[in-house]
């Protein structure tokens, strides 16, 4: 059967699965995460939260110029120093302090050992971080996921979008719904939910934009509904956190 067929009462895993291989297939490895360390996925997760990768790029650079792309000089920077490291990543005062937190947090609990850090089960660290002032749900989830290498999707907008123009989500799903949807049929595995979303994002930003979908050639076209529509969104998408980790959306 073809990869892009779309057989009636498929279920939920299989059909997740089909996407997986078509998406593959038509758009290529994606290879995320553009960062040199897992400490520069950690703060570039950070930068990146509702700006575009560009400018959270710049400020990487300008953290690695000024020495400070290590846990103990994040530490002992003082909030100027950060601030203006992280200027182009914009809200860079609420940026530059959770950057601190984390770094404080990381040596208090964990003696400043990232490996110490994912030695805890997913839940376990993703409730840890979800504590920590100034993260929220994808950025914790992508930090989880691209520097701690654990299967903890990250179901930004772009993929609930999607999940929902193929009817596999409600309209009104949120973030935790759709997570939630992911991980129940979907095998608990990293390297797939890392490329999944990494995929997911890919066709949201060259097909299935969030006022015109250009479904024409995408590689999910087989997978729309019975219309050959996509059901579109009822109501206007929120996503407060991070875009990752290329670019904020702006189709």
């Amino acid at each position: 059967m073809d990869v892009g067929a779309h057989p009636p009462d498929l279920a939920p895993g299989e059909t997740l699965q089909r996407f997986y291989s078509s998406l593959l297939k038509q758009l290529g490895y994606q290879g995320w995460w553009p960062a040199r360390t897992r400490l520069e996925v950690i703060v570039g997760a950070i930068l990146t939260q509702n700006t575009a990768w560009h400018n959270a790029a710049l400020a990487l650079k300008q953290l690695r110029a000024a020495g400070l792309l290590n846990w103990a000089a994040l530490r002992e920077a003082s909030p100027a120093e950060l601030e203006k490291c992280v200027r182009s990543a914009g809200f860079y005062r609420q940026k530059a302090r959770t950057i601190r937190t984390f770094a404080d947090w990381l040596e208090r609990s964990h003696g400043g050992s990232l490996n110490a850090l994912f030695s805890h089960p997913v839940p376990e660290l993703r409730n840890n971080l979800l504590n920590l002032n100034g993260l929220g749900a994808e950025t914790a989830d992508a930090i989880i996921l691209y520097a701690g290498r654990k299967p903890s999707f990250v179901a930004d907008a772009y993929t609930r979008r999607i999940l929902i123009r193929h009817g596999l989500l409600p309209p009104s799903a949120v973030y935790q719904q759709a997570q939630d949807f992911l991980h129940q049929n979907l095998p608990a595995d990293a390297a797939m939910f890392n490329e999944f979303h990494a995929l997911l994002v890919e066709t949201g930003k060259q097909f299935c934009g969030r006022s015109h979908p250009h479904c024409a050639g995408c590689p999910l076209e087989g997978f729309l509904p019975k219309s050959g529509e996509p059901c579109f969104l009822q109501a206007e998408e929120v996503s407060p956190e991070a875009r990752v980790p290329f670019e904020v959306e702006t189709a």
